[in-house]
């Protein structure tokens, strides 16, 4: 990935998930931006971007941060906001266990309050151990959270999973949290 592909990817997230303002864009409420404004404006930003480029960012994403409308004339984040949008997703039963990496100044916080959604809209929890680890990795030496998403479907918590496959929840109390 070139260092101009890897900015314009991550200025890509920072306007469709927190502050489309940034370009002087509005998202709709289901957070989806015009594709032909938003090229237009991150462009005015120098990010020298076209929709094969576009189209090259969402595709090759490793973590599938971005979708396309059907006919792609609109784009959104497929999750991760911290401004209101409606992703119109269906609560859906999860696995019965799911996994949220962290790192260890964070564990006594969670141990008295549980997994906070904090700016974000839901909380982000991982199908595997290894996803996890590489989202507690960002942040120092991962710890790795077990939770009882079964246990917590059955206590009537709703559960969404996003197009790129992160499962999100409103909030995990400490009691559904196994900490090794």
């Amino acid at each position: 990935m070139t260092h101009q592909h890897k900015h314009n990817s991550k200025f890509l997230s920072l306007i469709l998930r927190h502050r489309p303002e940034t370009i002087g864009i509005e998202l709709d409420e289901n957070g989806w931006a015009d594709v032909k404004e938003l090229i237009e404006k991150m462009n005015a930003k120098d990010a020298g971007l076209d929709l094969v480029i576009l189209k090259e960012m969402v595709a090759t994403n490793d973590k599938k941060r971005f979708a396309f409308n059907e006919d792609l004339t609109k784009i959104r984040a497929s999750q991760g906001h911290s401004v209101a949008v409606e992703l119109a997703l269906q609560a859906t039963e999860p696995p019965p266990f799911l996994y949220h990496g962290t790192v260890g100044k964070f564990i006594d916080s969670i141990k008295e309050t549980g997994l906070n959604k904090m700016e974000r809209q839901y909380v982000h929890l991982s199908a595997d151990i290894s996803t996890a680890e590489k989202v507690g990795g960002r942040r120092g030496k991962p710890q790795i959270l077990t939770v009882l998403s079964g246990e917590m479907f059955k206590e009537q918590f709703l559960f969404y999973l996003s197009e790129n496959g992160v499962w999100l929840t409103d909030h995990v109390p400490p009691k559904f949290i196994l900490f090794k």
